[in-house]
């Protein structure tokens, strides 16, 4: 078996021919079957329970001024869970809601007018000591308590840090959810950039689907796992969202909202993450790297921060496996992938009434349509029967039930795998119910004074303008300072500012005693000085440099932009090693590309599961390839950029963007 560290070491040594050469050979990290003391998801229901739409009316927030104070809480909440007796297990979760009668998971929905502002007063009402995931923060990591001046806080003493990121949105800086902008309840501990209570999104921007999520500096896996995340919903003049639109898209009842997401649960209910030695996953990154932790800083191995987390029960708007009652007509579906770490490739296939697998299928997978992503509509409807859906990622899809005999139901599938994505479809299932996400059930009888529309017009798409610098950037899989995987970004190239000016590393004992002077280049960490600085009104051509073993989902703050197409990596390309200046000025081990090399275009056709003809700000950076995208940047201050595998920007994969002069 070649280990993830072995790779590093080896690419490190021989430089690019061996590593591609590797990339075939890798054993993937791959989940593992629930512990004991965990529910074990072949036991529960599947396709029992209502999915809530989240474009319900009843699930908007209302305000007749656009002026909201939306509050994160903890709530108990039924997903569906059954003990053995079958009887239905609550679960603690903290959710958004209005400030008073408590959150949800996911939150409420807010639907909004382009062109039209919003306020919200987001506030931290949630409880500490605090529920059962407070005691699986790794306080080793670059976090929000472990800034300058904050250690002598924890969450135990002072409570959770949050803050508020609107995913998607075309936001001022002070207002964009930067994670070193966190507080804690009721304001009394505020981030070293904190700014302000209340939060104006312009929405300047066309129609699309959003959502909001906490973005707290090194904890926003867990924030994001207990339930703080929600849609938001962007109208304009042709996506109304009413009847009759320009569009013929369908309309509520017939558009629904649903955030998929993993889990893990106690036979009890609560939720379950892994951090403790015997813990799914922990073996994968820590004993079976020949990890040693230190005991001080972890008594009894943890807890730690894992490299990936994979859940073995589905969920969609907070309820396992649920199903939906539907006509036999065209519904539009926003997809939103809200897991950890888990690609989705989405299939749908026809089952007879009450089927709960795919033993029985009678035809599929069904073709689907997809007419948008990010941020908005396609320059084109595609036709597909497979769908790759990124984390962070939402897709907006049109399927027509008419093509089910009635009475049927239709299965929506995952093939993406139980383990990291490295871009093969269908992916390794480890877990036994992964593999099916939701259930629609054709049993509803057409209602005719709804015209059934199949939409029209779908030819919007990203209008990005010619870019007028090219930057190189790099994904990168190191080793912190206690030997764990640790992700990376950084560049390809050395760092020049928005003027064109070198970017140098900083003169201090840290950088200097590590060999690091001059223009910084290579995987860098994310208190390290900014280098990417484009210039105020600038439209940039990035290549994304993938010199890791896994795909990444990239995301970039501000922007919504458009992806050009991907290139193999050229076999000049070199790779070597490079120490990294961790938060607390030790030495964790990365890399640096030399002599960076285009190979041979990646021709589309190979990835038809790829539907990119839309505004996106996600997009996949295969292993072993230059992904090219272009964006304008065309708001002054400070942003970031990260990979969207939440475990691996809490720990390092993420890096300042900052427009214009004061980075």
């Amino acid at each position: 078996m070649i280990t993830r560290r072995q790779f590093i070491k080896a690419s490190a040594a021989t430089g690019a021919a061996v590593y591609f050469n590797l990339l075939g050979a890798l054993d993937p990290v791959g989940a593992v079957p629930a512990a004991a003391g965990l529910a074990d998801p072949a036991l529960q229901p599947k396709f029992a329970n209502r999915v809530p739409n989240a474009l319900d009316p009843a699930f908007i927030f209302r305000s007749p001024n656009n002026k909201y104070k939306i509050a994160a809480q903890q709530t108990m909440q039924q997903t569906g869970l059954l003990d053995p007796n079958g009887t239905p297990l609550p679960t603690t979760v903290w959710g958004y809601g209005r400030n008073g009668p408590g959150g949800t998971w996911p939150g409420m929905t807010f639907v909004a007018r382009s062109g039209e502002p919003v306020e919200v007063m987001w506030q931290n009402k949630l409880p500490y000591p605090g529920p059962h995931l407070v005691n699986v923060v790794d306080t080793s990591l670059h976090w929000a308590y472990s800034l300058p001046g904050y250690e002598n806080y924890s969450i135990g003493a002072n409570g959770p840090p949050i803050v508020t990121h609107l995913h998607g949105g075309h936001t001022d800086f002070q207002f964009d959810g930067n994670p070193e902008y966190f507080f804690s309840p009721g304001f009394e501990i505020r981030g070293p950039r904190w700014m302000d209570k209340k939060y104006i999104y312009h929405n300047d921007q066309p129609a699309g689907t959003l959502w909001y999520h906490d973005h707290a500096l090194g904890i926003t896996r867990l924030n994001v796992y207990a339930g703080l995340a929600g849609f938001y919903i962007l109208r304009d003049d042709f996506d109304t969202g009413l009847l009759g639109n320009p569009l013929d898209l369908p309309a509520f009842p017939y558009e629904v909202a649903l955030a998929i997401q993993d889990r893990m649960f106690t036979e009890s209910g609560a939720l379950f993450y892994p951090a403790f030695p015997g813990d799914p996953f922990y073996d994968d990154f820590i004993t079976g790297e020949n990890v040693v932790l230190p005991p001080d800083l972890f008594p009894g191995g943890g807890p730690t921060a894992l490299a990936e987390f994979f859940g073995d029960h589905m969920l969609v708007n907070g309820t396992i496996w649920p199903q939906k009652n539907v006509e036999p007509r065209n519904y539009r579906l926003r997809l939103l992938n809200g897991c950890d770490s888990r690609f989705l490739a989405v299939q749908f296939f026809e089952v007879p009434p009450g089927a709960s697998d795919f033993s029985t299928v009678i035809s599929g997978p069904l073709p689907f349509t997809v007419i948008g992503s990010d941020q908005g509509l396609a320059s084109s409807p595609t036709t597909v029967d497979t769908l790759l859906v990124e984390t962070g990622s939402r897709y907006d899809v049109i399927i027509d039930f008419k093509n089910v005999t009635f009475g049927n139901r239709v299965i929506m599938k995952n093939i993406g795998g139980d383990e990291p994505f490295g871009g093969d479809i269908p992916g390794p299932q480890i877990f036994t119910e992964t593999d099916r996400i939701m259930a629609f059930d054709v049993v509803n009888v057409l209602d005719t004074s709804v015209p059934d529309v199949t939409p029209t017009g779908i030819h919007f798409g990203p209008v990005v303008p010619t870019p007028t610098r090219t930057r190189k950037v790099a994904l990168f899989e190191g080793t912190d300072e206690f030997g764990r995987l640790q992700p990376l970004l950084g560049t390809a190239e050395p760092a020049t500012d928005f003027a064109g000016n070198p970017i140098n590393w900083p003169n201090e004992p840290a950088y200097v005693n590590a060999g690091l002077v001059g223009q910084m280049e290579g995987s860098i960490a994310w208190h390290s000085p900014t280098t990417e600085n484009p210039a105020l009104g600038s439209t940039e051509e990035w290549e994304i440099w993938n010199v890791t073993g896994d795909a990444h989902p990239v995301h970039l703050h501000l922007v919504n932009f458009e992806i050009l197409g991907r290139h193999e990596i050229g076999a000049g390309t070199l790779v070597v090693e490079q120490p990294v200046v961790q938060h607390n000025g030790l030495l964790g081990q990365g890399f640096r590309i030399v002599n960076p090399t285009l190979g041979a275009a990646v021709n589309p056709d190979d990835y038809p599961e790829y539907v990119e003809n839309a505004p996106k700000d996600m997009v996949t950076a295969l292993p072993g390839q230059v992904t090219r995208i272009k964006a304008t940047f065309d708001k002054p201050g400070r942003y970031v950029w990260h990979c969207h595998i939440l475990s691996h920007e809490d720990h390092e994969m993420m890096r300042v963007l900052h427009v214009g002069p004061g980075a």
